[in-house]
């Protein structure tokens, strides 16, 4: 499919190290987006972005981590003096650590929520005065949340997780009202079963079985699904807001 209408634009990836995050980079490079590579692992980073400037696209590193403050105000300065303003930028970084509540595993509770919460939320703060900037202009400006199924769904032992990813979704409805009448979209996916590495998260070997069964079952989505789909939506005309997306395998209810 063309997405010619993102050729020209500067977009900025969380979570660009691996899955989604590094699916969506890759895509979106490949259609002249100039992409800002954002996540912990710099090693990761720069591979991908040899890749992407190998095939004729534009990449930049930025090692920065989301449950920092200071690492995402630095990160913001890197872009800037690099890019300028961005006018599209997609919240991938995300953590999944399932485990019975019973357990009470704090440590996994404040990771996630330091990631998939607090992390998306000191993004958004750090850019969101860009996509305004940009929309004003006239320009088309994105911001697209990943949130995941599990925000309406309940999985048994993936209380914790699916409540930050509630938390998400609820976010990005409640922007719309703020960001959509200064012509800002915000876009929320929700994927089901996707192969990424976020299984590679969990520490409970019962729950990791169960995981791969059900992704042998299901014949789970792939992370280029996902970037297909952020591509699709952000390549839309400017006035049109696909605001909520949630893609599962055929074979998931």
């Amino acid at each position: 499919m063309s997405y010619a209408t993102l050729a020209g634009r500067t977009a900025v990836v969380t979570g660009a190290a691996s899955g989604m995050g590094e699916a969506t980079a890759r895509l979106l490079a490949s259609h002249g987006v100039r992409v800002a590579l954002l996540a912990r692992r710099t090693d990761r980073l720069a591979e991908l972005a040899a890749k992407i400037e190998a095939d004729g696209g534009q990449a930049l590193v930025v090692t920065a981590d989301v449950t920092e403050a200071a690492s995402v105000d630095a990160a913001v300065e890197t872009v800037h003096a690099a890019y300028g303003d961005v006018d599209l930028v997609v919240n991938a970084a995300g953590v999944m650590l399932p485990n019975p509540v019973t357990e009470g595993r704090i440590d996994e509770w404040q990771r996630m929520l330091d990631t998939n919460v607090a992390g998306a939320l000191r993004v958004i703060r750090a850019f969101t005065p860009d996509l305004i900037a940009a929309a004003a202009a006239g320009r088309t400006a994105d911001l697209v949340n990943v949130s995941s199924i599990g925000a309406h769904v309940p999985f048994p032992h993936y209380a914790v997780y699916g409540a930050t990813k509630a938390a998400l979704t609820y976010l990005s409805q409640s922007l719309r009202t703020e960001l959509g009448p200064r012509d800002v979209r915000v876009t929320n996916i929700e994927p089901g079963l996707t192969d990424t590495e976020l299984g590679g998260h969990i520490d409970n070997a019962e729950l990791s079985s169960q995981l791969d069964g059900m992704f042998d079952a299901l014949i789970g989505l792939s992370a280029d699904d996902i970037a297909d789909l952020i591509a699709f939506a952000t390549s839309r005309a400017r006035h049109v807001n696909l605001r909520q997306a949630i893609v599962l395998p055929t074979r998931q209810a």
